[in-house]
């Protein structure tokens, strides 16, 4: 298919993030990218396991003092909810409904944002509690993963936003439905990320 050709909902391919070569290639390379983001994340989960509740003798912060469940739980909601309102995304996007797309990927914006607010509150919290980036190997490991991610999310941000507002007034075609795809695609595996964040730090870090 050509990406000049003009679609109705009826002609508009079933899977357009993969019509083209050009669209399989950015999907294959995209996981490719995801995989070396795996690593990442793994390494710094590794790190942080080894040096959770290490620090100086008698340090002040342990993770069953420290952390905030509930917090956590309506951050891990928010991400959830914004990960679903991707889903829909892409399925008006398969569809060939752009403004639908567009709204979904709007309120997942928001909610993302929303995530993104309580995790700099968060920060903001510990820091002032005197529990700081260089306070002790711990507290290192803690905002290297957490801020890594947090970090991730933002890039997610500012990805989906450039390209709504880039393609505003294009509607869709086979050239930018595979980037939209790819986009929802690293928003899942920044969610997914998450669960595995709010299990090994926050949750296991509370009830141990």
């Amino acid at each position: 298919m050509d990406f000049n050709t003009k679609f109705t909902p009826h002609t508009w391919p079933d899977h357009p993030e993969q019509a083209t070569m050009e669209g399989k290639n950015k999907v294959v390379g995209f996981w490719i990218f995801l995989a070396c983001e795996v690593v990442l994340f793994a390494s710094l989960f590794a790190t942080y396991l080894a040096l959770k509740n290490k620090g100086p003798a008698g340090m002040e912060f342990t993770t069953q003092g420290l952390y905030e469940l509930p917090l956590a739980f309506a951050m891990t909601m928010l991400l959830l909810t914004s990960s679903l309102t991707s889903v829909y995304a892409i399925h008006h996007m398969r569809n060939f409904n752009f403004k639908g797309m567009q709204t979904w990927f709007g309120i997942t914006l928001l909610l993302g944002a929303g995530f993104l607010a309580l995790e700099v509150y968060e920060f903001y919290h510990y820091t002032h509690l005197g529990f700081t980036f260089t306070q002790s190997a711990f507290a290192t490991a803690f905002y290297s993963l957490v801020g890594t991610h947090g970090f991730h999310v933002s890039l997610g941000l500012v990805w989906i936003s450039t390209l709504m507002i880039r393609n505003a007034k294009r509607g869709l075609n086979l050239y930018n439905a595979p980037k939209f795809f790819v986009a929802a695609l690293y928003w899942h595996f920044i969610d997914v990320v998450w669960v595995f964040i709010f299990t090994v730090v926050y949750l296991m870090g509370v009830i141990g």
